[in-house]
């Protein structure tokens, strides 16, 4: 298990280190979900299947909206979003967000090119990426990616609170795939 750290003072918190852990291995079937969220600022439905029958998913969950780590992630993800459509991959953000503040990452942030999407509590627990540190509220996440294939099954998996390499190696499994 890797320690790493999570800058939260933008939560109003001194930095604290947290052991994290995908409990989605390389292999196993990523779980079915619905969930609303927020695509260029319009709300929008996200259903993991139907997104899996156009072509791989990115699927990565961050902490929270407008803090430090999460709004550079989105900005690397907005600006990699043309070349994962090349290559017919869907990406999502997912959080434990509200639905307008969602609106508001996916314009301000997301620059409109990507949609983000709410992790329910049962989302979270499915996928095993709930930030439990004591201090901080219920419904936050780890920063975790996965890149789930056309047949539901996840191939790939970083675990990282720093947010530099999630698009690169999720960029890198994709490629993968379309060989």
């Amino acid at each position: 298990m890797r320690k790493i750290i999570l800058p939260l003072a933008a939560l109003g918190l001194s930095v604290l280190s947290v052991s994290a852990q995908a409990a989605l291995p390389v292999g196993a079937k990523a779980p079915a979900f619905v969930t609303k969220g927020a695509k260029a600022g319009k709300e929008t439905r996200f259903d993991l299947s139907a997104a899996l029958r156009k072509g791989p998913v990115v699927l990565y969950f961050y902490p929270k909206a407008f803090t430090q780590g999460c709004t550079l992630e989105a900005h690397a993800f907005a600006e990699a979003t043309p070349e994962f459509a090349k290559l017919g991959a869907t990406v999502v953000g997912m959080s434990g967000d509200d639905l307008p503040t969602l609106k508001k990452f996916s314009t301000e942030e997301c620059r409109d090119k990507f949609a983000v999407a709410i992790a329910s509590p049962k989302v979270i627990k499915d996928y095993d990426v709930a930030l439990k540190v004591d201090g901080l509220p219920d419904g936050l996440t780890q920063r975790v990616s996965y890149v789930i294939g056309q047949d539901g099954k996840v191939v790939m998996v970083h675990s990282d609170s720093d947010y530099r390499d999630h698009v690169k190696l999720t960029m890198a499994a994709v490629k993968k795939l379309a060989r």
